[in-house]
């Protein structure tokens, strides 16, 4: 077990936790790159969606909340925005009338070559003094961690509020 990990006080200091770290890191990354993404007109709500479409477009909705990782009256609420903002359209399977589908418009097929730069921006921005051997190590224990917290109790995607930690 990770040091103190057996001791509830060690987490009286938020750094301590994991989880608190991985919540604040996600978030100052969020606002780094939505300051860059907002100069194209995309929130980070927005942001989300559009890069699990250019990923694979036509996903269904609930496809779509599952690998964005909010609840489905979330994804609802932001697909609203995404279309007022023409940037997705929504069309009724034709096999089956329940399921809804999600596509891209030209539009937001466009802005991928503008925003996809961000990221790297971004990233270099938060990884600089950072070593290769180290980036490595992090991301190999942050899959680690996902993972055990999804074998543990469920991936709490649509379960739990997203900005728990």
């Amino acid at each position: 077990m990770a040091k103190g990990g057996r001791n509830p006080d060690y987490y009286d200091e938020p750094t301590n936790s994991v989880g608190y770290l991985a919540r604040i890191t996600f978030r100052a990354f969020a606002r780094a790159l939505e300051k860059r993404t907002m100069t194209k007109g995309v929130t980070i709500g927005q942001w989300r969606f559009l890069r699990v479409l250019w990923a694979e477009d036509g996903l269904t909705q609930r496809e779509l909340s599952r690998r964005v990782g909010l609840r489905e009256p979330t994804t609802v609420t932001a697909l609203k925005s995404l279309e007022r903002s023409e940037l997705v359209t929504r069309a009724q399977s034709e096999e089956d009338r329940r399921r809804v589908h999600v596509f891209l418009t030209p539009k937001a097929k466009r802005l991928r070559r503008s925003l996809m730069p961000f990221v790297a921006e971004v990233n270099q921005i938060a990884t600089a003094g950072v070593s290769e051997a180290d980036l490595d190590v992090m991301r190999r224990v942050l899959l680690k961690v996902t993972a055990n917290l999804q074998a543990g109790v469920g991936d709490g995607v649509n379960d739990a509020d997203e900005n728990q930690p």
